[in-house]
């Protein structure tokens, strides 16, 4: 018998309507009481494994073999960490025309992000662009994430983001941070466990995030925050969303090429530098939201899957581009590209995937 596959010509993540079915579960049978108590233990045991497993499979050598290429990786964490957050400030002038106070915070706390690994790969290599440089780039994004993005959290969103405190920052501290220097510990004796097994875990990992999932919007449920949201509202989160894209887009692409990169690292700027971590953010909110989660993650779920779906289109163009070099052969001197995928659909299948290579 042939296996079930996702339908190449449906442009969205199979994820996606997982993560959305998740929140429809917890709309209509929200965790209360105990049942939210042991919700809330389990979410906090699958946040702090999921960082172990982040730790455990970062390769410290695949990202030191970057460092040699530090301006293509300085241009992208400048866009992640700095561009991003200046735009998300920017958009403090929308509020409480276009957006209300809880998904202005939501929209901040999205450009605080590091950035996906697993789609940015993807996409690079489908639009022949430096591949190795997009690994290191999304690797040390990633990695510079943990400790930054809860700092600029502090720094931006205050006493205001929705209860963060510095509380909030201990638990990310003891929740991400302390799991992830564990697993890079021990990555010696347990990374070639978790190389073999890493279809399996991978479930695991999407699972946690489910799980994360459900306890946030449950207790938004039992908040009643929901009722704050207007389709107005929403509809004016997407318009603002689909700015903020394409001014990342235009940036990355255009303002590599002003500082004298190349093609194919240009390609992987953009695609690394314009995109944020689904994978990593959803984590990260529930910790530092707490109850506010579910509005606080809501810009970030609705980014995530506009990015993979403009970003595949991209990439399909830019893999035709004439200024594409066709890929050498696997005789020639240079070896041949690495390759992960040349199908948009595919690209977008795998890029809520595991590890640091997760979007």
């Amino acid at each position: 018998m042939k296996r079930l596959k996702w339908p190449s010509w449906l442009p969205i993540d199979p994820y996606i309507l997982l993560l959305l079915g998740t929140v429809g579960l917890a709309a209509l049978l929200p965790a209360r009481g105990a049942g939210a108590e042991v919700a809330s233990g389990a979410s906090t045991a699958a946040i702090a494994f999921l960082f172990f497993l982040y730790g455990a499979r970062l390769s410290t050598r695949e990202a030191m073999d970057g460092v040699r290429h530090w301006r293509l990786h300085f241009t992208v964490l400048a866009c992640t960490f700095v561009l991003f957050p200046l735009l998300g400030l920017a958009a403090r002038g929308l509020e409480p025309v276009f957006l209300s106070h809880d998904l202005y915070t939501g929209l901040l706390f999205l450009t605080l992000v590091p950035s996906t690994v697993q789609s940015s790969i993807a996409f690079t290599s489908m639009a022949r662009g430096n591949v190795p440089a997009a690994i290191c780039a999304g690797s040390f994004s990633s990695l510079v994430g943990i400790v930054l993005t809860p700092l600029l959290a502090a720094a931006l969103l205050g006493g205001t983001g929705g209860g963060f405190s510095a509380d909030s920052l201990l638990k990310i501290v003891l929740q991400l941070l302390v799991p992830f220097l564990a697993g890079q510990l021990l990555r010696r004796w347990i990374g070639g466990f978790v190389a073999r097994h890493k279809k399996v875990l991978g479930y695991v990992d999407r699972g946690s995030i489910l799980l994360v999932v459900y306890t946030a919007f449950s207790e938004g449920m039992v908040q009643g925050i929901w009722h704050q949201v207007s389709p107005l509202r929403l509809g004016g989160l997407l318009a603002v969303e689909v700015v903020l894209l394409a001014v990342m887009l235009s940036v990355t692409w255009y303002g590599s090429k002003a500082l004298g990169f190349g093609r194919e690292d240009r390609i992987a700027i953009q695609f690394a530098g314009s995109k944020k971590s689904l994978a990593s953010g959803l984590p990260m909110a529930s910790v530092l939201f707490g109850a506010h989660a579910s509005l606080a993650v809501l810009p970030l779920m609705l980014f995530h899957q506009m990015q993979l779906m403009v970003c595949a289109v991209i990439a399909k163009r830019r893999s035709r581009d004439p200024e594409a070099e066709p890929e050498p052969e696997s005789g020639s001197g240079s070896g041949p590209r690495p390759s992960l995928t040349r199908d948009p659909a595919a690209a977008s299948r795998i890029s809520v995937g595991t590890g640091t290579r997760s979007g």
